[in-house]
């Protein structure tokens, strides 16, 4: 009955990523099928991570940490683990030769959350690549199943989407990571002088990222993947059309967000575009 403990594990990150996320929950169901549990899998792996460092405030999270890291690579190596979050993630890794480096920049990134930083931009693109681009990367991985040629093709704009995502929330959630954290990602950025010159060119670096994602790899995705990829894509610039339109002030006042509505309206367009073959 060994299947069913991977498909029970599985599940279980499928409920965290439907219960986090709206947004990649439902840009997941529009990937092909094949690739859900291993996208759900990734995804209930780094949001545990992440609640470790930004939610588990009355614990020890520097051990709590230290820990999972430790419990993450065991699960790889012995390919079990009793923790279902940890056991369909190396399911995944071990089925699709996740590189390893890849899990240790994302780890140390978390680690980089547990103290407050002053960040320059050398710490910030370390930051970004940690946190954000090498989570795409691994996606990556699992979109092109082995081939090594499309991988390497499509490295580049995968870690521009993976940091323009990156850079939104930043964005959208500079209250929370200041007031709550203490932390201002953008270098050169002060909380109380954010003006619009500094919002502008923050905008101008993500709209390349975007950009770049876009046209030169989102287009070339394979079929299995490229509608969710691109669902999620949407949706990101939906989220940064509407931040780019409210003042400085309001971005330090407010969370924005896209309503599950304009979700589903944004969903429906996406299918429709490639059901038309323009996308």
């Amino acid at each position: 009955m060994l299947s069913l403990f991977h498909e029970t594990a599985f599940k279980c990150s499928e409920l965290i990523t439907k219960h986090y996320s709206t947004s990649f929950s439902l840009g997941i169901k529009t990937l092909d099928k094949s690739l859900h549990h291993s996208i759900y899998a990734i995804y209930g792996f780094v949001r545990y991570a992440d609640e470790i460092v930004d939610t588990f405030h009355d614990f020890d999270k520097a051990d709590l940490l230290k820990r999972f890291k430790k419990d993450t690579y065991q699960a790889i190596s012995e390919k079990i683990s009793l923790n279902p979050i940890l056991h369909s993630f190396q399911l995944t890794v071990n089925k699709y030769q996740i590189k390893h480096e890849l899990i240790e920049a994302f780890l140390k990134s978390m680690e980089m959350d547990l103290e407050d930083q002053t960040y320059d931009s050398s710490l910030y693109n370390e930051y970004i690549y940690g946190s954000a681009e090498v989570v795409g990367l691994m996606c990556l991985q699992v979109f092109c199943q082995g081939n090594e040629k499309e991988y390497e093709i499509l490295e580049k704009p995968a870690k521009s989407l993976g940091a323009a995502f990156q850079k939104v929330n930043f964005l959208r959630d500079m209250k929370s990571d200041y007031l709550e954290r203490g932390r201002v990602y953008f270098p050169k950025v002060n909380f109380d002088s954010f003006d619009a010159q500094a919002k502008q060119n923050i905008e101008a670096d993500i709209q390349k990222d975007f950009d770049d994602a876009y046209k030169n790899g989102i287009l070339k995705l394979p079929k299995t993947s490229r509608l969710g990829v691109y669902l999620a894509y949407v949706y990101y610039l939906k989220l940064f059309e509407k931040i780019k339109k409210i003042s400085p002030e309001k971005v330090l006042k407010q969370r924005i967000r896209v309503n599950n509505a304009s979700k589903f309206v944004l969903l429906v367009q996406t299918y429709f575009k490639q059901k038309l073959n323009y996308i």
